[in-house]
């Protein structure tokens, strides 16, 4: 496993949408396409893209239909800009960078920089209100081809909520489906921040105001995608992460706080039982699992937007894709935070796979230190709020490992467990209606709970010294190899010169 580098200065060189985007253009990983359709053709694109690590920033500009300057842009997360999102250089893997970002964001979870507010900024330079309220305005692309012609405006957008006892903000991921001028519907799964806001307004019957964010700048983005502990604003940790305060407005119908620089924001109310049917739309798990069910409607008061305004589209695909690929980074550092929170020891790393959308496949590397070792860990990464959410399958594994290999991960299941003796199954676990494999009979009684396998693909504890010896090069060797040949992998010539 590699080691994390320990003198890292964070650098994060952007306040917003725009800014980013240049960085990414600084990387040669922007690319702009002109005169495709919302209809189908940019959701075409982003399927083609946001499925390959290497594959640029897509932005897409004269749109036919949509006022000139209105753009639609996807595939954020990838190749070098993914480390420059998170202010890090581009030389570390994704394990690094995983490891990086856990060691920065320690030491900010607890000591969060509060949001400014400011009376204005660049997304109030265009506002809609009364008649002239229309989201249809922007080019928001049909992403998949099932999704029945359903426009979701909200992919990589985030709803500001505020807890109606509590009082503090919550800023999460949620898709947001437009279904008229004037309203919108959003889906959020049991137990998200969101949805415990939303219940308590509904609970007492009080209408519920929210904005949702629609191109926020990546940082902040991603901070709406993590476990954020309960009670905390992702705002105030956004901006702790950069070491400057957000500077935010207030919405003129709400009162709740959005980015200043913000490209576009829908202002509104949820009244007590206002449903319409949402959906269907492709989800994370690459099924429309979800199906198509009565949800919350946004009735929109105000629309805020910057001159010639970008719609960040991060569309879920069927994995691995973009939003695994940043999820995974994320996830995973927080999952390492909590396992040794718990007190758990040892734990030399985590990777929450892409290949099960962050989710449904996480692996945690140990160095053994008693019998036993190897099952707690299991048990309690199935059960730490980073993963607790639709899991699956946990696997441990020695340090020897690399977890975020699917291959050397496969390869530890298959030789050093036993599958009448290491697996260990936990039920009735928290799970979601986008989960394709709850059959229609829970579904019917909204019972979306699973199962999770806890699997022990470490040597055995008590004779782990006797285990056959691995047959793999020794780090050095395998350092010295990767320096002589590496070449040959990627398709150059060259030759040594002997005497």
């Amino acid at each position: 496993m590699s080691k994390p580098e320990t003198n890292l200065k964070v650098h994060v060189p952007y306040d917003d949408l725009r800014q980013w985007l240049a960085e990414a253009d600084k990387l040669g990983e922007v690319r702009t396409a002109n005169g495709y359709s919302w209809e189908t053709e940019i959701g075409m694109a982003a399927e083609l893209l946001q499925h390959k690590d290497s594959a640029p920033v897509g932005v897409f500009d004269n749109i036919p239909g949509a006022p000139k300057g209105f753009r639609v842009m996807t595939n954020f997360f990838g190749a070098q800009r993914q480390n420059m999102t998170l202010g890090f250089p581009p030389h570390l893997d994704k394990v690094e960078l995983s490891e990086a970002f856990l060691k920065h964001f320690q030491t900010i979870v607890n000591n969060p920089i509060p949001h400014e507010v400011v009376e204005t900024g660049p997304v109030m330079e265009n506002i809609m209100e009364g008649d002239d309220v229309d989201v249809t305005k922007f080019p928001t692309p049909v992403w998949h081809d099932g999704d029945q012609g359903n426009r979701y405006i909200g992919t990589g957008s985030f709803n500001v909520t505020q807890d109606p006892e509590e009082g503090w903000i919550n800023a999460g991921t949620y898709r947001v489906m437009i279904h008229d001028k004037k309203r919108v519907g959003f889906f959020i799964s049991p137990g998200k921040h969101g949805r415990v806001h939303r219940d308590k307004y509904e609970f007492a019957n009080k209408p519920m105001p929210v904005c949702i964010v629609i191109g926020g700048d990546p940082l902040t983005f991603l901070m709406g995608c993590s476990e954020v502990p309960y009670g905390v604003c992702e705002f105030d940790i956004a901006g702790a992460y950069r070491g400057r305060a957000m500077k935010v407005v207030k919405g003129k119908h709400t009162g709740l706080p959005f980015p200043a620089d913000a490209e576009i924001v829908l202002e509104g109310f949820v009244q007590p039982g206002n449903r319409q049917v949402e959906g269907p739309f492709g989800e994370w798990t690459g099924y429309y699992a979800s199906d198509a069910r009565p949800e919350p409607v946004l009735d929109i008061k105000a629309i805020y937007h910057r001159n010639d305004p970008i719609i960040l589209g991060c569309p879920p695909q069927r994995p691995p894709e973009e939003q695994a690929r940043y999820r995974a980074v994320m996830r995973s550092a927080l999952l390492k935070q909590e396992l040794q929170k718990v007190g758990l020891p040892d734990v030399t790393a985590c990777w929450c796979h892409e290949v099960g959308g962050s989710r449904q496949l996480t692996a945690v590397s140990i160095k053994q230190r008693y019998p036993g070792h190897a099952t707690q860990a299991g048990h309690l990464a199935a059960m730490c709020r980073s993963v607790a959410y639709a899991g699956k399958y946990v696997i441990v594994v020695d340090d020897d490992i690399d977890v975020a290999d699917l291959d050397q991960l496969m390869w530890a299941v298959c030789t050093r467990s036993d599958p009448a003796t290491a697996i260990d199954i936990i039920k009735n676990a928290w799970s979601t209606p986008l989960d394709p494999s709850i059959g229609p009979e829970k579904r019917e009684r909204n019972d979306f709970t699973n199962s999770r396998a806890i699997i022990n693909a470490c040597r055995p504890f008590h004779w782990r010294n006797q285990y056959p010896e691995v047959n793999m090069p020794k780090p050095e060797t395998a350092r010295l190899t990767k320096e002589l040949f590496g070449w040959m992998l990627e398709g150059k010539e060259m030759s040594r010169n002997r005497k």
